[in-house]
């Protein structure tokens, strides 16, 4: 196919939006190519023998047809030259801007969806991606359509939606018969297939990737299974984190350092109260967690080492060296030093210290004890040393990085 490798990189792209891009070719049936979750359902208008062509007839070349349906759903249309065929190829649907609950119930109504059947068609507009006609990822494409067509091209709205249809297929919208169990299979699918998502962002630590699914996650996403939505989305909060705290146990994050986390969100759930607490929630428990996975994350490490790091990092004010350790251990102090080393990149003296005064800097940030009581919790007896590493830490003795933070508030 010509131009198959940038045509791979608009797919990839508009994928990672969790938008829908196909390749058809003209004698595809409509019900294919649309999507799957509720079109299926609408065999009296969409019928099973209508092709691409015969519901858009011949699309052009040079063209990119721009296509709203009456579920206020947009797709985007056009002819890719393929060898001596045509490929349509097909984004969508998407939409321009999120869908209130009151446009969702106006837009069912208008086609005839039953009132019964009002949950699952909710959460079937509540999962199409949301995309700004401005923003990078048209970008993209229109950068995609100039290279393929050699300069300037132009943009045809289609108007109709079901009327379209109805006027090319001489069928009628009239009836629906909307099969729920299907429908509620679908979004079903939707949903874990983002929670498992999340986790795999999650267990790779990957914060950037994780911005890009909550891009498309919001309260609204949360299946609505009780009246009262602050306390539907609590117990979808408690849900996300006992997800998360698995996807980090993945990451190799020791359970250790899991429970206080999950801990510290079970107590911050339960004190929500809008839904806006609970989305800025939602995002710091996305965020914590990523970075957990990135700070303490033993996966790569052997056992030996995985046990050294998690016993220095669980108590920074214990007895810590070399020989202690290795006596833990049951191991050769040169062994442990080896592989400590070889694992980390780091001697377990460097590794020790910079836990502490890491720690350190948190109890300056965090709490108004007495300098010499947090070089206590730091297992740093002697204040002066405690101040002289703290300064090569830091570049600032601890009384001018705490004035400092003081300043900041």
């Amino acid at each position: 196919m010509l131009y198959e490798n940038e045509f791979e990189l608009l797919r990839e792209t508009f994928k990672k939006s969790r938008v829908r891009i196909i390749a058809a070719t003209p004698d595809s049936a409509v019900i294919d190519i649309m999507d799957d979750a509720i079109r299926s359902f609408f065999e009296k208008t969409f019928s099973a023998n209508l092709s691409l062509q015969e519901a858009f007839g011949a699309l052009k070349p040079r063209v990119l047809y721009r296509f709203r349906d009456s579920l206020m759903l947009f797709y985007i249309l056009f002819v890719m030259p393929v060898g001596e065929t045509k490929k349509t190829i097909v984004i969508g649907p998407y939409a321009d801007k999120p869908f209130s609950t009151e446009k969702i119930l106006e837009i069912s109504e208008r086609n005839g969806l039953a009132p019964q059947s009002q949950r699952a068609i909710n959460e079937f507009f509540l999962s199409v991606p949301v995309v700004a006609e401005s923003s990078a990822l048209f970008l993209l494409l229109d950068a995609f359509c100039e290279r393929l067509w050699h300069g300037g091209y132009e943009i045809v709205d289609i108007q109709g939606g079901a009327e379209l249809f109805e006027n090319v297929a001489g069928v009628s919208v009239g009836e629906k018969d909307i099969d729920d169990t299907f429908l509620d299979m679908k979004n079903m699918e939707r949903r874990y297939m983002l929670e498992n998502e999340i986790m795999d962002a999650v267990a790779m630590g990957s914060e950037h990737k994780m911005n890009q699914i909550f891009s498309n996650f919001a309260d609204s996403s949360f299946e609505k299974r009780l009246a009262d939505p602050i306390r539907n989305s609590k117990n979808y909060c408690i849900i996300m984190n006992t997800l998360l705290r698995k996807a980090a146990e993945r990451g190799g994050v020791h359970p250790m350092y899991l429970d206080k986390i999950s801990s510290k969100f079970a107590f911050a759930i339960e004190q929500l109260s809008t839904s806006e607490q609970v989305q800025h929630l939602m995002t710091d428990m996305f965020k914590s967690y990523c970075k957990l996975v990135r700070k303490h994350a033993t996966r790569a490490y052997s056992p030996i080492v995985k046990n050294a790091v998690v016993a220095i990092e669980s108590d920074p004010s214990a007895e810590l060296n070399l020989r202690v350790l290795a006596k833990k251990l049951n191991v050769s102090n040169a062994y442990l030093s080896s592989v400590f080393k070889k694992e980390t990149g780091k001697t377990v003296t460097e590794y020790i210290r910079e836990r502490r005064l890491s720690y350190a800097v948190y109890l300056l940030k965090s709490t108004n004890l007495q300098i010499q009581t947090v070089a206590l919790h730091c297992g740093l007896v002697d204040v002066q040393y405690f101040s002289k590493l703290f300064k090569q830490y830091t570049g600032k003795t601890p009384s001018e990085f705490r004035a400092e933070i003081k300043g900041q508030r």
